[in-house]
This record gives structure tokens, sequence and C-alpha cells, in this order.
């Protein structure tokens, strides 16, 4: 029958460390020796080949040159576009990518009597079937009126970047009914950064985690080579992409004083040399603040142990909280009471800032404006409010 590889969620770029986004392509590109080595037929990326619709120009470069090779092999490769690099204007850099010759956007539809029929992109018997994800799962009320132009005899391939309703577990999140969706004999997914199969519904997981609970709980990218010719328990290949080991420290402090020299003590205790260290500082300070946490004197111990490199999460490390005993005279306008008992019980000439500054962090990043770039357009906002 066919032997093909599904990759999602490749996120390049999507990394502001630039040691992270380094391992993130060199995942991808393990994925791509990977695919040739095992010599499948096509390969499909079922959105988010790109964090953004317009990745930077370095990044643009790399992907250009896996392309090439898959090419060079005589692989070609399909793709739908994922909530990240979707645009609503339809020009994205996944057009470039077609244009050269590279990939193939199964993306093609008509709307027909209130129907959203899609059309098949048709390789040597197989039909392959594809809609894009959108941001805020716009898609999902797209496909709940989606029907399959029938290819008769082919094996059909629905490539989705959405959630199903299988795979959200308790998230209070809108998704799709499986029950409802058009028939296809594989249904290549994206979105969801999990490995999970539910019938022939099936997420591979990242090409690479792409955050610091990603990190935690896959430690490494992956992905899934389908052989149809194989026995049906060994149809479905998973292929994890390992690339640099994974330390976890979880600690909890409650002096903060303290804290430093326990943090180190505790990353002596393991052998780091060449890994990504993930520490996890959690707590309630009872003495001290965050601030007397001495981070880079903590960094520096992990540059003398020669890690990789080091990501630390201190969300769940909180002060003890003083209680404040303020009235509220009028709810309707909480915010701005809640700045006046806190501009009199807190004197300050910045006070007067704070109406401004909250009103500039409401700010909602653009379409397809990078982490980086939205992130620098807020503090440049702030500085001027600031007058820093």
């Amino acid at each position: 029958m066919v032997k093909f590889a599904h990759i999602a969620d490749v996120h390049l770029g999507g990394w502001k460390q630039q040691p992270l986004q380094e391992l993130n392509l060199q995942s991808f590109k393990k994925a791509i020796e990977t695919c040739i080595k095992e010599k499948v037929e096509f390969v499909l990326i079922a959105g988010d080949l790109f964090d953004s619709a317009f990745p930077s120009i370095d990044i643009l470069k790399e992907a250009f040159s896996e392309f090439r090779k898959l090419k060079e092999s005589g692989i070609p490769c399909f793709l739908i576009a994922g909530s990240h690099d979707y645009s609503v204007s339809g020009k994205t850099f996944l057009d470039v990518l077609e244009k050269a010759g590279f990939c193939k956007n199964v993306e093609s539809f008509e709307e027909r009597a209130g129907k959203l029929l899609l059309n098949p992109t048709i390789y040597k018997g197989v039909a392959i079937y594809g809609y894009p994800g959108k941001t805020s799962s716009l898609e999902l009320n797209d496909l709940k009126r989606a029907e399959l132009n029938e290819a008769p005899g082919m094996f059909k391939i629905f490539m989705l970047h959405t959630t199903i309703d299988k795979a959200k577990g308790d998230l209070p999140i809108d998704a799709l009914e499986t029950s409802k969706v058009p028939y296809a004999d594989y249904y290549a997914m994206g979105h969801l950064h999990i490995d999970f199969q539910y019938e022939n519904f099936v997420y591979p997981g990242p090409i690479f985690p792409n955050n610091f609970q990603e990190l935690e709980d896959l430690e490494y990218g992956r992905f899934i080579i389908v052989d149809t010719n194989a026995n049906p328990e060994r149809q479905l290949k998973k292929i994890t992409l390992k690339i640099k080991e994974v330390v976890s420290f979880d600690i909890e402090v409650k002096n903060a004083p303290l804290a430093t020299e326990k943090i180190i003590s505790e990353l002596e205790k393991k052998d780091i040399e060449d890994k990504i260290v993930l520490l996890r500082i959690r707590g309630v300070l009872e003495n001290g603040k965050n601030s007397d946490i001495k981070f880079l004197q903590i960094e520096e111990a992990v540059r003398k142990k020669k890690a990789y490199f080091m990501l630390r999460n201190t969300h769940e490390l909180i002060t003890q909280e003083t209680e404040i005993d303020f009235k509220i005279e009028e709810t309707e306008n909480v915010e701005e009471e809640t700045i006046k008992v806190f501009s009199e019980q807190n004197l300050s000439d910045l006070n007067k800032t704070i109406p401004q500054l909250m009103n500039s962090f409401s700010t909602e990043k653009q379409e397809g404006e990078t982490t980086e770039s939205f992130t620098s357009r807020l503090m440049d906002e702030a500085k001027k409010i600031l007058s820093f």
C-alpha cells in the first residue's frame, strides 16, 4: 500500500533562546534525515512548520536546505498551515516553499450549498485532503460543515490542525467531534503537542518541545512513520528525536536568603554536562523575596558543570502576602478604586503612570508578529510612558 511520514508542530523559530532554537532545528534535520533513510514515499506536515507566518531569513534558509534534501531524494512533501503560520491574508512563506517546488499545500476547497467541499491532492493512489488550523480555533466552525470530494478506491488521508474531543481531556475548550468528521483511512493531526491516538486519529507530538512544561513532559521531539504494508500492530512506528538529555530539578524553598546555597547543592547531585537543565523553583517564601535568590550565581554553577543550557521556572514561587484591608466604594469602578487605594498606601510619582501602563499592556499581538518583536514593542511603549 503506502509508507509515509507524519510530522506536525515543528515551530521553527519558536524558541527565543538561541541554544534551544538550534536544538529545534537539529531535531527537524534529524526527522528529515530519518525520512530519507527510511525511504518513505512522502512526508506530511500537519501545520505549524514555522512559529509565525513570517519567520526570519535565517530560519527560512535552514528550512529551504532541508526541503531541498527531500526533493533531491525524490520524496514529495504535503502540508497545511497551522494556527501559528496561518495568515488571514493567505500570504505566508509556505507559499514561497510551494512556489520553489519543495512542497504542496493541500488546502483546496469550495463552497457548495452551505457545505465546505474539500478537494483531494492525488499522489500514487493516495487522496490527501487538508484544512488549515486558524487562530482562536476558528477552523472548528468550518469543519462542522466539511465534506470530502470522493476519490473512489484510494487510500484517504485527512490532514487537520485542530483539537478533537477525544484528546482534549478536561480542558474547557471547543473541540471537533470525531464522530462527525468525514471518513478517512488516516487522520494526520496537528496542534496538540501530545503523543496520542484515538482509532485512526493520530497526533504525533511536536518535532521539539516548545516550552518549559513540554520539555519536562516530553523531553524530546517525535514524529510517526506509517507503513500500511506492515502488520496492524506495527503500522505506526514512533520515532523519538533524542538530541540532548533533559535533567529536571523541582526544588521547594521557603527561605529566600538561603535558597541559593540549597539550589546549588541540589545541582551538584546530578550529572548535567551537555544536558538541558530544567530548574523549577516553587514554594511560599516565609523569609525574604524572590530577588534575594542569586540566579547569576546559580547560572555560574551550571556553567561550571558544563550544562548545555538551563531554563528556570519560578511561576510557583510566591511571597507570603500581606493582608490588605480596604473597601471598594463604587463596584462599577473597581479598577480605578484599586489604583486609588494602592496609590494612597504606596506614595510614588510613578503612580500616575499606572493607568497608562495597564492600557499599554492590554495591547494585543498582531497577526504574523513574532513574540520577540511583540515584547520589544510593549517594552518601547512602557519606556515612553515612564520617560526612560
